[in-house]
């Protein structure tokens, strides 16, 4: 309440212009009070109007008035500077629905800057001096501002829980340790939070060394994209200056040649993309994990970390292979020796039919091999037949 009378007379006691308390505080013929020097300068602006007015009511005055000094509220001004009042918090200084309140402050709450592990108590920048300056609270751990502290005390024996008890992969109390964890593994939270910590940095390591492992695959992947376009290109174009020394039947079967070996095209593109579309989103879920674990690593409430380690800590095992196989560069590079088994037959009426799947077709020729990357399909392939 006294702070909201003080504020109020601020307000009741500031200047409407420059919104400072008043200085040499004069008071115009319509009520309203300002500094001097702000009045003054207002009005030495309306000179050339020869009609001066109220900043806040417009009130006007002619001839312009002379100005004499209020001496009430100057008394008043002074006696609220001695108070020392006037710096009450600002109101973005209060703890909101979302803040962490500091424990000490009485009334409206200030927000905490700090909580100290020790006390189990959350401070404003006021009340954490004393954490600051006194020897008293050298061995305090003090982080940042926590609405979870609670959770750092033993239910059972509202205790503070500073001791990790390896055996049921609990944070406790030292008064657990003589009943329902006698005779357990235990050792100081700290220490468990630093055997963890080193564990933490392997992981990420190991993640870490996945990452750059399928970043490389990746940019085998995308170089494989480019040498089946690039193989693909140029069997289209030595294809296409093949079929044009070939009659009206060629031709035609040029384009079947031309559509297939595009769809082949497409069909391992397809192939090639989906595989990295899987690395790259097994390489996101490693860098969120790794994010999490970098965060886990930061956090300074050794109770907290151990509880959030090891649903943190598990990897998923990839469900892909460690190394990606590399294909030949070409792989139309066959279709460009059609000429030697056309031309080279007496009979004119044989002929490119088409290329197939079939492993009945006879005369087959196949061109395009399988390669040796897993699940691969079956080539296409070119054969001669009768018409």
């Amino acid at each position: 309440m006294a702070q909201q009378g003080v504020q109020m007379d601020r307000e009741t006691l500031s200047c409407s212009m420059c919104l400072d308390l008043l200085k040499d505080p004069v008071t115009t013929a319509c009520g309203h009070s300002y500094c001097k020097n702000c009045i003054k300068s207002f009005w030495d602006e309306e000179d050339t109007k020869g009609i001066h007015s109220c900043p806040q009511c417009r009130k006007t005055f002619t001839p312009k008035p002379v100005l004499e000094k209020n001496i009430i509220l100057a008394a008043l001004v002074e006696q609220l500077k001695k108070t020392g009042l006037q710096a009450a918090p600002a109101v973005h200084c209060y703890a909101g629905p979302e803040d962490v309140a500091c424990d000490v402050c009485t009334g409206r709450k200030l927000k905490a800057i700090k909580s100290c592990l020790v006390c189990v108590i959350s401070y404003c920048e006021k009340h954490i001096q004393l954490h600051l300056e006194s020897p008293a609270f050298e061995k305090h751990k003090l982080v940042a501002p926590s609405s979870k502290l609670q959770e750092n005390i033993c239910s059972r024996h509202d205790e503070v829980m500073k001791i990790f008890c390896r055996t049921d992969q609990q944070s406790i109390c030292y008064l657990c340790t003589m009943d329902e964890h006698k005779g357990h593994e235990t050792v100081p939270a700290a220490a468990e939070r630093t055997e963890k910590q080193k564990e933490l940095e392997v992981r990420r390591l190991n993640i870490q060394q996945r990452i750059q492992e399928r970043e490389k695959d990746v940019k085998l992947l995308q170089q494989e994209v480019e040498a089946i376009n690039g193989s693909a290109d140029k069997a289209v174009e030595d294809s296409e200056k093949m079929f044009t020394e070939l009659i009206r039947l060629i031709q035609k079967r040029s384009s079947d040649v031309k559509q297939q070996v595009r769809s082949q095209q497409e069909t391992e593109v397809s192939r090639v993309k989906e595989l990295q579309e899987k690395l790259e989103q097994e390489i996101a879920e490693l860098k969120r994990k790794d994010g999490e674990l970098e965060q886990l690593s930061h956090t300074e409430d050794h109770n907290q970390f151990l509880h959030n380690y090891p649903s943190l800590s598990a990897l998923s095992e990839s469900t892909h292979s460690s190394s990606i196989n590399i294909r030949p560069l070409r792989y139309f590079e066959d279709v460009t020796s059609l000429d030697e088994c056309v031309f080279g037959w007496n009979d004119k009426s044989w002929a490119l039919c088409c290329y197939t799947n079939s492993p009945n077709c006879p005369l087959r020729s196949s061109v395009l091999q399988s390669r040796s990357v897993p699940g691969s399909q079956s080539r296409y392939s070119v054969f001669l037949q009768r018409l």
